[in-house]
Order: C-alpha cells, then structure tokens, then sequence
C-alpha cells in the first residue's frame, strides 16, 4: 500500500423509520417509508486508522426516539479496531448522532471545522429551532477537550494526514465538513450530512434541517468535483450504502460496508 493509499468502512449503528415525505424540504409527493440508518466511518492506511464521527449511545436512542442495531465500539472491534487505539477522529459537526459516544475514544484527538464550534457556542444557539438537533453535553464536552488540548481545528480545506482531506461545507451545519480521501478507486468523498440520501446528492433536493440551503446546494457541486464520479460519493445516512457496497467480510452483511471498493449498483 502506497503512503496515501486508504481502505474505508461504513460502520452501521442504528436506524430511524419515517416517512418519505419527512426527508425533503417540500415534503415529497409520496407517502411511503424512507428510513434512514445512522453510520460512522473508519479509514485506515499508512498514517493509522482515522474514526470519522462517533454516533450516539443508547440513552440518547432513547431521548430521540431512534434504534440502535450495534454500538459503535462493537462495530470497531468487529473489523479488528480498537477504539482505545484510535489517534485520530473526525467529526463532522456537533449534531447529537455525529458526536456523542466521545469517551469511547479516550486517547483521540478531535479534527472540527472553526466554524462549527463558534456556531455551536454562539449566539445561534439562542434560537430554539436552530439548537435543535444538537445536545448541550455534547458540545460541553467538545468544550472540555479544547481546554484538555485534545482538538485541532481547522478552516476550511486541511489535509489530516496524506490523502486524507477536509473540506467545510456548511448547508446542514455551519461547520459541516466532508472528507476525501484516495484509496485505490480513486477519490471516495464521506459526505456525512452534506447529504443525508443518494437522492439528496442526485436531484438537488435538501433535507429539512438546515442552516444555509444555499450552501447545501453549492457543496453539492464542491463534492462532485473532489469525487473521481458520481460513485465516489457516499450520503451520511442512506441504507443503499451496505446495499452497493460489499460486507468487509463474511457475517457483516447488513452492519458493515467496504467502501473503498467500486459498489455493485
């Protein structure tokens, strides 16, 4: 394997039923189920293994109303990672299923976007509607690593480690960022929330939680040019991931995806 070269999983962890019309701004014409499953990434390579975003636990299942299938840590260790190994996680923003389970990576380092810890601190917050989705002890205890000199920050495009990128996005989350990352297909994008759904990324369409739609639109042709193809572009939440990619091994089917593989669709 060159210096840059990466492997990537999707790890599945939980799962939400809801209806279609509940994932577009417009709502959608049809009334039939859109679930959404709930993931996190492990990439690793020459630099180590990088974790990107860390889920939620079973008390926050519970508090949102969500399923969890597997906790992430069992997911880890399903393909030999050890989270207390881990050196490095990136997340992706602050919201409550991309950033809690944060001890379970007690000798990581935290890569975030500057604007995402300014607008989960800031006055934004004031706004009941827009602190929704995230959770005060989550972003306290973001706060508390800062303090405990366990986050990098970065502003805007910052390479993590070689092949390995991110790129603010913004739209869902201020400091929303993607990572790119070079793997033997080429360019593969984890676009966590920057599109929740193949057809988000697709038809230009946008989920309802959002700060800047704009933004969300406009990263959609960011990520078109950092992916080597339209299949080099991987949603944050769609349950057609573990369909089009292959299990990282026999008896994952269904909870985990090689994704640095070209997908079957």
């Amino acid at each position: 394997m060159s210096g840059d070269i990466h492997e990537i999983y999707a790890i599945k962890y939980g799962r939400h039923e809801r209806k279609k019309a509940e994932n577009y701004i417009g709502g959608d014409p049809h009334d039939g189920p859109e679930p959404i499953d709930y993931y996190v990434w492990a990439i690793t390579g020459p630099s180590g293994t990088f974790v990107v975003d860390t889920g939620f636990d079973t008390a926050m299942a519970k508090k949102r109303g969500r399923v969890i299938s597997k906790p992430i840590a069992e997911g880890l260790k399903a393909i030999d990672i050890a989270p207390d190994s881990i050196k490095n996680v990136i997340i992706s923003h602050l919201h409550y299923d991309h950033c809690g389970n944060y001890d379970t990576f007690p000798n990581a380092r935290f890569h975030l976007q500057d604007t995402e810890m300014a607008y989960a601190t800031g006055r934004c917050m004031c706004h009941q509607h827009l602190r929704v989705p995230f959770e005060e002890e989550d972003v306290v205890a973001m706060v508390r690593k800062v303090f405990a000199g366990r986050v990098m920050f970065h502003d805007g495009v910052s390479q993590v480690a070689p092949g390995i990128t991110v790129h603010r996005i913004g739209g869902h989350s201020k400091g929303l960022q993607c990572v790119s990352v070079k793997t033997k297909r080429g360019t593969v994008v984890l676009g966590s929330d920057t599109a929740h759904l193949y057809s988000h990324f697709n038809e230009g369409r946008v989920f309802p939680i959002t700060y800047n739609v704009g933004e969300v639109l406009d990263g959609y042709d960011t990520m078109r040019r950092l992916a080597s193809s339209p299949d080099h572009f991987v949603p944050g939440h769609d349950p057609l991931v573990l369909k089009y990619y292959p299990a990282a091994r026999s008896g994952l089917e269904g909870w985990i995806a090689r994704l640095d593989v070209d997908p079957r669709h």
